[in-house]
């Protein structure tokens, strides 16, 4: 039986220097650098995102995208496409996209969750942009590097 996974793709997070006319001090040698997966790891087990994404939205998204990019596989290859394409591959695209929308219309914010939307959301810390305050933004979209590295599969 297929299972469908979420996770992120495994990337590291990058600080990016403010430029100035200073001479830059040299830093001290820096630990292992946090990745993507990390991240998703703390946010998981603290917030449980992906979770309550899945659970939310198993019905309307989940199972529709699955049963759709699968129907369309068929079709293909009843229509004599080759048969080692990925069958679920719209279907994981689907599902990405509406985690992203999930993050970005703040639906995980209006839950009710512990401790959301995060402190950091709401002072508004963004560390993507120059003016790095942006009150209100979605808890979990900091740098967006989290939301986009998101991934979904099936094996």
């Amino acid at each position: 039986m297929p299972t469908l996974h979420l996770g992120v793709v495994d990337l590291p997070y990058n600080e990016t220097p403010e430029p100035t006319n200073r001479p830059r001090k040299k830093k001290a040698a820096a630990g292992p650098a946090v990745t993507t997966g990390d991240v998703a790891e703390w946010l998981e087990r603290k917030y449980h995102v992906m979770e309550h994404f899945a659970e939310l939205h198993m019905e309307d998204v989940v199972a529709p995208a699955l049963e759709n990019s699968l129907q369309g596989a068929l079709e293909s290859v009843l229509m004599g496409a080759p048969t080692h394409l990925d069958p679920f591959g719209g279907a994981t695209s689907a599902i990405e996209d509406a985690f992203k929308r999930f993050i970005d219309t703040k639906e995980m914010d209006r839950l009710g969750y512990p401790g959301v939307p995060t402190k950091a959301s709401l002072i508004g810390i963004r560390r993507r942009f120059k003016n790095r305050r942006d009150p209100g933004r979605p808890s979990f979209q900091d740098s967006a590097l989290y939301e986009g590295s998101m991934r979904a599969w099936v094996d």
